[in-house]
């Protein structure tokens, strides 16, 4: 790596972050985590668990700057470091950012609970019943449907399902947004030449593409992180 700013360092996969846990995108973007020593912790620095057994706690306790005690949920930081590499909280999940640059990338699993639910836990027709109709107020009663006598809102039972996702981050501003092309084109913007090129390109390309753009646009707004 070329020191090429003073006080900075252009990106390359080489750099390390600095390992320990990050509070927010500002402490990412001055690679100034809460380091280990900091940490209120009796688990052993070099164990490579350590800091999944210290979010395990719920609660993360350390010294500030001028050494004062603070406490903050595991829920509210941003991620942590480990050997160098970045780790991005999800839904309370840790996952690693691959891909490094004035936009990142990053996969996640997501849990995302179903708007449909099960009316009645026996139904053979499942979320869909045949005989109930929304446009009728006689008195016939499904017994899967809401109108009936014998439905109770304690049956409903929710539906949830896990699936991988792709983000990016702008690294400006810390904003995660969904790997779309909506998004890439929004973040491509900053560079007209580039952001023009993209935007000529057929709807199926623009998503074939998308992460060869994000590449080009990185390579050609290198991202500069500061160092001591």
């Amino acid at each position: 790596m070329v020191q090429e700013r003073e006080g900075t360092v252009k990106y390359t996969p080489d750099f390390k972050f600095r390992d320990g846990i990050y509070l927010d995108f500002e402490q990412v973007k001055q690679n100034k985590p809460i380091p280990k020593a900091k940490l209120l912790s009796s688990f052993d620095y070099n164990d490579r668990e350590f800091f999944k057994k210290v979010f395990e706690m719920g609660k993360i306790y350390y010294y500030d700057d001028i050494g004062v005690r603070q406490e903050i949920d595991k829920s509210a930081i941003w991620g942590y470091a480990r050997n160098g590499i970045l780790y991005i909280q999800v839904q309370e999940g840790f996952n690693r950012i691959t891909f490094v640059g004035n936009i990142c990338h990053f996969v996640a699993d997501i849990t995302t609970e179903d708007s449909r639910y099960n009316n009645y836990p026996y139904s053979p027709y499942g979320y869909y019943d045949p005989y109930y109709s929304p446009y009728s107020y006689g008195n016939y009663y499904s017994p899967y449907s809401y109108n009936s006598p014998y439905y109770s809102p304690y049956n409903r039972t929710p539906s949830t399902r896990t699936e991988l996702r792709q983000f990016i981050i702008d690294w400006e501003s810390g904003k995660v947004m969904e790997f779309e092309t909506e998004n890439t084109e929004l973040l491509l913007m900053k560079d007209p030449v580039i952001y023009e090129e993209y935007a000529r390109l057929s709807r199926s390309k623009k998503k074939d593409l998308m992460f060869v753009y994000i590449r080009k646009f990185n390579e050609k707004n290198p991202l500069y992180l500061p160092v001591e």
